[in-house]
């Protein structure tokens, strides 16, 4: 890439550069989101097919979509190289466009295949877009557009899609397809941005460990490596997942039994002062320079993160709390804890045990973990507990995650303290031989 862009990025300070992948990440993956969650604001009210709720079957459909994605991802995502990126971040948005047209002018429930559609290739952008950024001294300040895209985005494309429904009477089947339209050009200007970013600089490889595509048996080798500890963060990140694509999937029916039904603004006003928090949170990691410390306060990021949410969710069932600061309280737990964990102990554990690869590989891993719990949540809810109401259903799983969390955290804290402990040994033995 020899575009004057790129060439300027290239020896511009560190402020700049920062500044520029930030926005750039942030606006990509803010596109991405207009053509997957703007449905979860539609509520789809007494359809049922198969005895089963229309939204369940929906989101189910998209979920099991968004799943394999993931699961093709672990390949496809470490195996691609940086010049092929762009081309299939567009090519896999404008296949899920086309899943949400014909999603439109099907009729139901003949259209869920079509929201399947939607999903299987959006799994995969994340990946794409984050190696971009990886592999860099300032990864995690870059990543901060990323991560809080998560956060801010989709409650916002949900108000654009809410406030179709309220304002401007879009049918709910074409509500999708309208706001991803509205995001379409605008994603084509940020992924051509994107990909005018220049390659980690030597310095970033002498310090956070040279990045590059990992083929099967790679993936394998590293997994046997530090496979308890990786046991225990999939699991968290699994949990993490699931709790949060609830909390994301089924907010405007929460929202609806707590009395905000005709608030199309309350998605975003509830997410901007998370967004805000998290983003500072993530933002001041990047003053830790030691990978082995940042990887470890990472684990009481998340501790701390999940604590939060079982301890106000108990607050609020007292009475003690009123909805909004609940739903935006538990939120910022919960984002702490995911988004930390998805930007950056993943990340830190490649650079502390200085591990040739990419973060794409195993963070895939644990995303297709995730969202395949996610589909087995929404089984098991609308099966084993279908008149429990979502609200109630939500807050058993905040305490759940909290509980189980923590547990899994200081465990995998212990692992890995045990094996950097030992591969400082070998590190000795080895000098001491050469010596």
């Amino acid at each position: 890439m020899n575009h004057k862009i790129t060439e300027y990025l290239r020896n511009a300070n560190s402020l700049t550069f920062v500044i520029y992948g930030m926005l750039v990440a942030f606006c990509t993956y803010s596109c991405m989101y207009a053509f997957r969650k703007p449905i979860m604001a539609a509520t789809f009210d007494e359809q049922m097919y198969w005895g089963i709720d229309y939204k369940v079957l929906i989101i189910t459909s998209q979920v099991i979509g968004y799943t394999l994605s993931k699961f093709i991802g672990i390949k496809v995502v470490s195996e691609l190289g940086g010049n092929k990126r762009a081309i299939a971040i567009l090519t896999l948005i404008g296949i899920s466009a086309l899943g949400l047209f014909f999603f439109a002018i099907t009729p139901a429930p003949y259209n869920l295949f079509f929201i399947f559609i939607n999903g299987l290739p959006l799994g995969m952008v994340w990946g794409l877009v984050f190696n971009y950024l990886e592999g860099r001294t300032t990864t995690e300040l870059l990543g901060v557009g990323l991560a809080v895209t998560q956060i801010f985005s989709s409650g916002f494309v949900k108000t654009i899609g809410s406030s179709l429904l309220i304002y401007v009477d879009v049918p709910e089947v074409w509500m999708p397809f309208v706001t991803g339209m509205i995001f379409m050009i605008p994603l084509l200007f940020f992924v051509w941005l994107l990909n005018l970013i220049p390659a980690p600089s030597e310095r970033d490889i002498a310090l956070r460990t040279a990045r590059r595509p990992m083929n099967g048996k790679e993936r394998w080798n590293f997994f046997v490596t530090f496979m308890p500890g990786l046991v225990m963060l999939v699991a968290t990140y699994t949990f993490l997942t699931v709790y949060r694509d609830f909390r994301d999937n089924f907010s405007a029916d929460i929202w609806k039994s707590l009395g905000y039904g005709k608030n199309a603004l309350i998605f975003t006003q509830t997410e901007i002062p998370i967004f805000l928090i998290v983003m500072l949170a993530i933002g001041a990691m990047v003053m830790v320079k030691n990978n082995y410390a940042a990887f470890f306060i990472n684990h009481w990021f998340v501790i701390f993160g999940v604590s939060l949410v079982g301890i106000l969710t108990r607050l609020f069932e007292m009475g003690y709390l009123s909805p909004e600061v609940w739903m935006s309280g538990i939120g910022l737990g919960l984002y702490l804890a995911y988004t930390t964990f998805g930007l950056m102990i993943f990340e830190r554990l490649m650079s502390t045990f200085k591990y040739l690869g990419t973060v794409g590989f195993i963070m895939y891993l644990a995303d297709s973990s995730g969202y395949l719990g996610s589909v087995v949540i929404l089984f098991y809810k609308n099966f084993a507990h279908p008149h429990i109401a979502w609200t109630d259903f939500f807050i058993s799983m905040s305490y759940w995650l909290s509980g189980t969390c923590i547990t899994m955290m200081l465990i995998s804290m212990a692992y890995f303290q045990y094996k950097y402990a030992q591969n400082v040994k070998q590190n000795f033995a080895l000098e001491a031989q050469v010596s």
